[in-house]
């Protein structure tokens, strides 16, 4: 593609040495560039894009998109944004593939992924042949790809839904997060429909405040054709209020009679019926909704039961907000005959307000707590510890080392208990000190389960 489109497109306040030049590929991480490439210096938390312009160059890049000069000798358009200008420029790259391809968004706290599993099941059944992108599973053509970022930048993002095309998809189900949103990554996604699931206490480390949060989720709508939105959500109501064509329902709505939901929990009940009405609005038949959601028995890290015959149960849920701790604990007590026991932390470098929070909410509902590491990132584990701990109604226990805190949990659980571990669900390392350690705590539990059946 010329490089003259892309001037037309972005409009540049500036171009430095305009020369005829095929763009042949987009690119804002060195490590990705190809010969022939437009690099996007985008500036990073920890990185600035312009920094690395001479690094861009040597791989291949052909072009730049920058915010100030460089002394460079490749063509530069100057633009305010670079990160603005990216979703713009990969829209017209990749041929605005959402125009063609049938996108459900699910957006909200809690219950995106679950929502998107249940939903890309009902489309599979429906013949529609769906994409996924999660942030534990992303499926092109049918195919797995790696996973990465909740919702993808914008050029890996409009680039993955043109090979979804391109390998026979049809339509494709996404989890629409907040601050992809506010980062501009959906810019120039078109929405066939968007589920709102709630919106809860997170990330206010970015957004500030709720109303913040809100209005983040609110802004995705505009890009929707249709939206579904729970109504049994204090924002939601609000939200379904403010828009002027959208399916409601909560949690005593009808669409799930007569379909056997294998997930547990009331939490995931509301999830069924947020893909149910979004199958709904997409126009798609009773007969293929009933066998898409009974097509899903598990969904990983999300309530997962780890089996390996001990007589009480384990569950691995990726529960780290207050909302959905509650949401969780709530349900696995009307599984036990006899004790809760929970581990659980909270994640370094993101939103403190809601470590006390959590802390209150497993002391009220579980009857031991193991306070440990979920995500400490570069934050002292211990310091994270004791502000969750700080919130509890009773004593807590502490103890970092989380293998070691699943093992205490297991060691100690007698028949009729129900053992809950929360926070990681589905990721399968943690990050520490900066760095990340390969760490699932399925794999963790299944252990200490075979340890524990040996002692006894």
């Amino acid at each position: 593609m010329d490089l003259e489109r892309f001037i037309v497109a972005l409009g540049p306040t500036e171009v430095v040495d305009q020369a005829p030049v095929e763009v042949r590929d987009l690119a804002y991480d060195t490590r990705s560039v190809t010969p022939g490439a437009l690099f996007f210096c985008v500036r990073g938390a920890s990185a600035d894009g312009h920094e690395l312009a001479a690094a861009a160059i040597a791989a291949g890049a052909a072009a730049l998109v920058v915010e100030r000069r460089l002394e460079v000798t490749v063509p530069q358009l100057v633009v305010s944004d670079v990160r603005t200008a990216m979703p713009a420029a990969a829209v017209l790259f990749f041929g605005d593939p959402t125009q063609e391809l049938e996108v459900a968004g699910i957006t909200g706290t809690n219950g995106k992924t679950t929502t998107a599993f249940l939903l890309h099941s009902i489309l599979a059944a429906a013949g529609r042949r769906p994409g996924l992108l999660t942030n534990i599973e992303r499926l092109v053509g049918g195919a797995a790809r790696a996973t990465g970022l909740n919702t993808p930048e914008a050029i890996d993002l409009q680039r993955l839904f043109r090979e979804m095309l391109d390998a026979g998809d049809r339509s494709c189900v996404i989890e629409a997060t907040s601050i992809a949103q506010a980062k501009g990554r959906l810019c120039g996604t078109r929405f066939a429909v968007l589920a709102f699931t709630n919106l809860t206490q997170d990330h206010l480390d970015f957004h500030g405040s709720m109303e913040a949060y809100f209005d983040a989720k609110r802004a995705l709508f505009a890009q929707a054709d249709r939206a579904v939105v729970n109504v049994g959500d204090e924002y939601g109501r609000r939200l379904a209020d403010e828009l002027s064509d959208v399916v409601r329902f909560d949690a005593t709505s009808d669409a799930l009679d007569g379909i056997a939901l294998k997930l547990r929990g009331d939490f995931n009940r509301e999830n069924a019926l947020a893909a149910v009405c979004a199958a709904r609005a997409l126009g798609i038949d009773g007969d293929a909704i009933r066998r898409g959601i009974e097509a899903v028995a598990r969904v990983p890290g999300r309530f997962e039961p780890v089996d390996d015959g001990q007589p009480f149960s384990v569950l691995v849920d990726y529960a780290h907000t207050p909302d959905s701790l509650d949401n969780v604990l709530r349900a696995a007590r009307g599984l036990a005959r006899g004790r809760l026991i929970v581990v659980f932390g909270a994640g370094g470098d993101r939103d403190r307000a809601k470590r006390p929070l959590m802390g209150g909410i497993a002391s009220e509902l579980a009857d031991r707590v193991i306070v440990t590491t979920d995500n400490p990132r570069r934050e002292d584990p211990s310091e994270i510890a004791s502000e969750v701990a700080a919130g509890a109604r009773h004593a807590v226990e502490i103890e970092l080392d989380r293998r070691r805190a699943i093992e205490q949990a297991i060691e100690d659980a007698r028949p009729g208990d129900v053992v809950v571990i929360a926070g990681k669900g589905a990721d399968v390392e943690q990050e520490v000190g900066g760095r990340r350690v390969p760490f699932d705590d399925r794999v963790v539990a299944r252990e200490a389960l075979r340890r524990a059946a040996v002692q006894r």
